[in-house]
Order: structure tokens, then sequence, then C-alpha cells
């Protein structure tokens, strides 16, 4: 538990506390609560990076704008929980395990099984593990077991797997396209003057370098982060929309010039990164969440979908975790009012999703993403903290924006083995690869017009191009965050699930 969940991470208090009093009404008194819990965001610095240089803290202007009643102002951080998240869902999952709650690990769901007769799921179907790279069965072949469930609950994150195919089947729809960005993060051990300079209660968030300079063409939704992780230990991280239309770009190297800014390195300069992570976030907001097109429902019949599998992010306020832990308090009251009548489940969950606060932050927020998709940066940031009272954007899927255009960001001499490494990734060698290339002529077209961008952009240097061929050479170094499936700028890359326990063994990401 735990291993594959990263994120920045702050939390509102509120919707952690909420659980916790539900979960372990004497939380309070636990031994963990300090170590996890004990930080709490005082000094909330929002800074633009001008150049590697120059920096100004604009945290004054979120202040402004809160005090104004303005969108801007829910980029507050103040008062939350700085925390990691992996160290979070392992407490959690032990709480869980008290309770009586069985947690299955060590396997992963290949499918979701949908009976058209009944119009239910009735489970899962798990994947069959023990076979070769060529799906030939080997002496410890398992096949996989279904899973029966009265009642399903999708919690996968971003894009998830299950999800998709749930998505397929009970033909649930969105009215936009899902968004996505990219955060690439870094653990680093520093010293403690550095860490006690920067502090545990100040959490940093940046625009501008080294993806936006409004004086330029250079334009990318993103920004820097930097959070204290305790022990002398400081969090950085980079996250990138994946509508960036450069071919050459690489988010890690992104990240190399926000950590080498004269702002940024008095922190962390000389310091040791422990470990390493990459995830993809989903951003399209309230019009990305996919509803059934009869019912308007989240879901369809018992089955219904939480969290960022749902899209629950809202990007005025950059967090989607007080979301997940709110609409999966909310899926528990859906299905407790519908033990006799769980063809109902999904659209009682909904109507309890709209009438909340999940509900309604997704729709205070609804045009944000897509003002700054639609207009650019540097048009849309300023657009954006009014978005509320405009008219709804059309966007496209994040591939379609690659362009044959360059931003000569870094030198592409990041060290992807030493990141992978530190992300302590493990998938069994002899498995078969999870990484299916539609077509390998569409590479070839790719390779000519973009120079197989997948090579540049994957976080974890699983694609190379081996004799004129792209290949995914190094599917066990995956760090599961799907960024090749949704910006391959030809659509031609489809992640399915490995076999159970692989991917990146997280610790306190």
């Amino acid at each position: 538990m735990g291993n594959h969940n990263l994120s920045g991470a702050v939390i509102a208090q509120e919707a952690l506390n909420s659980l916790l009093d539900i979960a372990l009404p004497d939380w309070k008194n636990s031994s963990e609560v300090k170590n996890l819990l004990g930080k709490k965001v005082i000094n909330d610095d929002f800074t633009f990076l001008f150049s590697e240089f120059f920096s100004l803290n604009i945290g004054f202007l979120v202040r402004a704008s809160k005090l104004l009643h303005l969108d801007s102002g829910d980029m507050s951080h103040r008062g939350d929980y700085i925390i990691s998240l992996s160290q979070l869902v392992k407490w959690l999952g032990k709480i869980a395990k008290n309770t009586g709650i069985e947690i299955l690990t060590g396997f992963s769901a290949q499918d979701i099984i949908w009976d058209e007769k009944n119009n239910v799921c009735s489970g899962v179907k798990l994947k069959d593990q023990g076979l070769d790279k060529k799906g030939n069965k080997q002496p410890n072949f398992q096949e996989g077991e279904i899973i029966n469930a009265d009642f399903v609950v999708l919690s996968e994150g971003s894009d998830g797997f299950i999800t998709g195919k749930f998505l397929n089947k009970a033909n649930l729809q969105r009215t936009q396209p899902q968004l996505y960005s990219i955060g690439i993060k870094e653990i680093i051990e520093v010293s403690s003057h550095q860490y006690n300079k920067f502090t545990e209660s100040r959490v940093v968030h940046s625009l501008g370098y080294p993806i936006w300079n409004p004086l330029s063409t250079l334009g990318m939704f993103g920004g820097g982060i930097l959070y204290p992780n305790g022990n002398n230990q400081i969090s950085a991280g980079m996250i990138v929309g994946l509508d960036w239309k450069y071919y050459d770009f690489n988010p890690q190297e992104a990240l190399l010039d926000f950590k080498k800014h004269k702002f940024i390195n008095q922190f962390i300069s000389g310091g040791k990164i422990i470990e390493s992570g990459a995830k993809m976030i989903s951003e399209g907001g309230y019009y990305a969440i996919p509803r059934n097109i009869e019912t308007g429902a989240i879901g369809k019949s018992n089955c219904i979908i939480i969290g960022e599998s749902a899209g629950f992010v809202n990007m005025l306020k950059i967090k989607g975790l007080h979301l997940a832990i709110n609409s999966g308090i909310i899926a528990a009251s859906a299905i407790e009012n519908c033990l006799n009548n769980k063809i109902n489940t999904a659209i009682e969950y909904t109507k309890l999703i709209d009438n909340s606060t999940v509900g309604k932050e997704m729709f205070k927020s609804r045009n944000f993403r897509q003002t700054l998709a639609g207009f650019g940066i540097t048009l849309g940031l300023p657009l954006s903290v009014f978005s509320r009272i405009l008219p709804r954007m059309k966007v496209e899927d994040d591939f379609k924006a690659m362009k044959h255009v360059n931003c000569n960001i870094g030198n592409n001499t990041f060290d992807k083995a030493a990141f992978t490494a530190t992300a302590s990734v493990k998938h069994r060698e002899d498995e078969p690869g999870h990484l299916i290339i539609s077509d390998n002529e569409i590479c070839k077209k790719c390779k000519t017009t973009f120079n197989c961008p997948c090579v540049i952009f994957c976080p974890a240097g699983v694609y190379e191009i081996i004799d004129s061929e792209l290949k995914p050479v190094n599917p066990s170094n995956c760090l599961h965050c799907k960024t090749c499936q949704r910006k391959c700028p030809f659509n031609n890359v489809k992640w399915t699930v490995p076999e159970a326990s692989g991917g990146p063994q997280y610790d306190k990401m």
C-alpha cells in the first residue's frame, strides 16, 4: 500500500479530519499523527520566476484575491497539512485493516465484468500471473480469479485502466476531453542549515521560468513546487500540462532548470536525491467528468467512480486529495442508501456529489484549465481570474497539440537511469510487455515528423529507437505514469496493466 501513490502534497485539513473522525475517533492521540500530520502551511509563497536569476513572491495577489472573493483566491494553501501521500496511504491502510477491512495487495485487475442482461457490474477479473514474454504459461502460472462484488467503486487515480474499460462498456462519456499534466518529483536530502532556512511550515509554488516567458513565444501550463518533508528533506517538483506543443521537450529537463534557479537552489544545492517519481494529473475539470449519457450519473447501476478516476481535481486550488476523500465518503453513503436497490447506486451517488462541496468546487473551477488551454498562458492566466463567468471553451486532447517546434529547454542529458533507480522500480523481467505500440508504420511517420518524442518525454527512458524502429525496450523501468498513452502525437501507444506488484516502490512520495 502506498507504493504507487505520489503527490506534492498539501491537503485540506477538513477532508482528512472528517475521514479520520469516522475511521479512528481517537486519531489525534495516535503515535503516527505528529509524524504524518505535524507540518502545516503557515508561509504560502506563490513566486514568479524571471529567467534563472530573478524572482518575485506574488503571494500577496492570492491573498488579495481571497479577500475580494476572486477565483484566484482559492490558490491559498495556508493551514493545509503538508504530507507524504505514500506514508499517509500506508497509515490509512493499517487503520482500515484494524477495522476488519480486507485489502488484497499483490494482485492486478485486468478487466471489469459487466452483466449486459441485468445491467449491473458483477465484479472484476484479476490478471493472469506467471506468463513469459511470449505469453506462454510458466510452471508458476496462476490464472486470474474473478472477484465478485455487489458494488464496485473505481478509485485508480489518473487515467485508470479499469475505469477506461468501464467507460467503454457502460458507454459513459465526457462533455470535453480530459486534460492532463505530468508531475516530476524528487526528494532531496539537504543540510540542516538549508532545511531550517526553508522552514517546516513553508511551501513554494512557482510560475514562469523555465516553462513560460510572457516576453517570448515559450508558454506551457504548469510550474514548480518546493515542500518540506521533515528530516532535512525537501521535495522539488515540476508540473507541466501535456498540451505542450514542443516535440523535443522533456519535463525532467525543466525540473533541472527549476532547481538551478537562484531562489530555489539556495535551499537544495549540494543535496542528495534520495527518491524520485512521476505521475499524471487529471486537469480537465467539471466538463471532463465521465457521465451516463441517459441519466447523467458518474457511473452506472452499481458501479461508481470516485476521486481522480472521475477527474475530481480542482485546478484553481491545485488540489485533488480532499476531493478524493470526500467523494469516497459520499460513495459509502450512496451504497448504504442503496443496499436494497443497488441498480440505483450511481444515480444516488451523483445526486449526493452534485449537492456536496465536491460538486460545487468542480463547477466553480469548470473553466479554469480550459481558459489557459484555449488562450495560452500569457493571455489565459489573467483571464482565468474571471473564468467562472466566461463561456465554455472547446479544447482538444493533449496529444493533438504537438507541432514541429522546439523549445530548447535543457540539452537532453538528464540521467533517467538514476531517476528510475531512486524510484525503486521493479517488474518481473520476463513477463509479457505491458506497453503496446498499435501500429509500427505510424511510428515511422512519427519519427519523420517529430523524431519520436516519447523517447525524450518518457521519464523512465522506456522507449528507444533500435535499428530505425521505435520499441519499448525497457518496460521494466516503467513508472506507470501513462504519459506515453496520452502524449504520443499519433495516439499510437496503449498502456496495459502489468503483473501485480510491478512498478515504482515509493516510500515517501
